[in-house]
């Protein structure tokens, strides 16, 4: 994709395939900004183990600088059980299948309108 999307749910949604490119396992996008001024939208999705979902956090941050952007803050990436990339509007996170269970963001962020992804 030559450039950034253009657009916070663009961006969120181009994100979402990136991740499915690299078999990211249960993708979700809640549109948090609804609920919340923390960001516009979460993206949570899982990688298998550590190198699945470093794999899939590498693969973001190499396509979003192609496109001109960089993440305001990333945390998590050397342990890969969960990994969060924040974009601002957007904010990604990669679990471990363990750690999705534990901290079950979508009950979390249940007010959240989910937002289908194709």
């Amino acid at each position: 994709m030559p450039g950034l999307p253009s657009g916070s749910r663009k961006l969120a949604l181009w994100a979402a395939e990136l991740a499915a490119e690299k078999k990211a396992e249960d993708l979700t996008l809640l549109e948090v900004g609804r609920v919340s001024i923390v960001a516009d939208y979460f993206l949570i999705a899982t990688g298998a183990t550590r190198v699945q979902v470093q794999t899939i956090c590498d693969y973001l941050l190499e396509k979003v600088k192609e496109a001109g952007l960089s993440p305001l803050r990333m945390e998590g990436y050397r342990e890969g059980w969960w990994v969060i990339l924040d974009f601002g509007d957007l904010v990604v996170h990669l679990l471990q299948p363990e750690a999705r269970e534990f901290y079950k963001l979508e009950r979390l962020w249940s007010r959240a309108p989910v937002i289908k992804i194709q």
